[in-house]
């Protein structure tokens, strides 16, 4: 099924913009691309961490952090280390109730499960989504824009080539149908109303 067209002023282009693609990534961005179609093109030239940044950049903070999640826990496996299950735990809390006290708690268990793993990167895009990144007593010291979309990105690579890295291009392509069927529930790209 072919996806609506895009207006001139190309959401494709703009998350391009953004999303600090590849050079191999950018050369392939067209304005009448549908988002959607230009993810399967990524994807079918095997530009995988690119579909990631894209997607990542592209939906809500909150369902961005959602989606990390999601492929963090696929990864982390039935029986996580209590760290992994910690950071896991956290930041499905702070999903269901994104309050600023559960943000910090989501930051705290993925400063324990390390930053390098799927589970505390997004831990870290929950932290990174709002509030402010300095202690609560010292005047807010905002997140940049895209810092979640990077730790979201960051989580998903690490889900993807943690465990079984030879698999990696088919947990790539699996991770990301997931993210764009956030996209499709959420209507992300589905046009306004009049």
């Amino acid at each position: 099924m072919a996806s609506p067209p895009v207006p001139p002023n190309s959401k494709t282009l703009a998350i391009c913009a953004v999303a600090e693609l590849g050079e191999e990534a950018m050369a392939l961005a067209r304005p009448e691309l549908h988002p959607r179609d230009y993810v399967a093109i990524l994807l079918g030239a095997a530009l995988f961490p690119d579909a990631v940044r894209f997607v990542a950049h592209a939906l809500p903070k909150r369902e961005a952090v959602w989606w990390a999640w999601v492929c963090a826990r696929r990864s982390s496996g039935d029986a996580p280390p209590p760290v992994i299950k910690a950071a896991l735990e956290a930041t499905e809390r702070w999903i269901a109730q994104p309050t600023d006290e559960l943000r910090r708690a989501a930051m705290d268990a993925a400063q324990k499960a390390t930053l390098g793993t799927a589970a505390g990167c997004a831990g870290l895009a929950a932290f990174f989504s709002g509030g402010s990144l300095g202690p609560p007593n010292v005047a807010p010291i905002p997140p940049g824009d895209f810092l979640t979309a990077k730790a979201v990105t960051g989580a998903i690579l690490s889900a993807a080539v943690s465990k079984e890295p030879e698999k990696a291009p088919e947990k790539f392509r699996a991770f990301v149908a997931q993210g764009l069927e956030v996209a499709q529930r959420i209507k992300l790209w589905e046009p306004k109303p009049a």
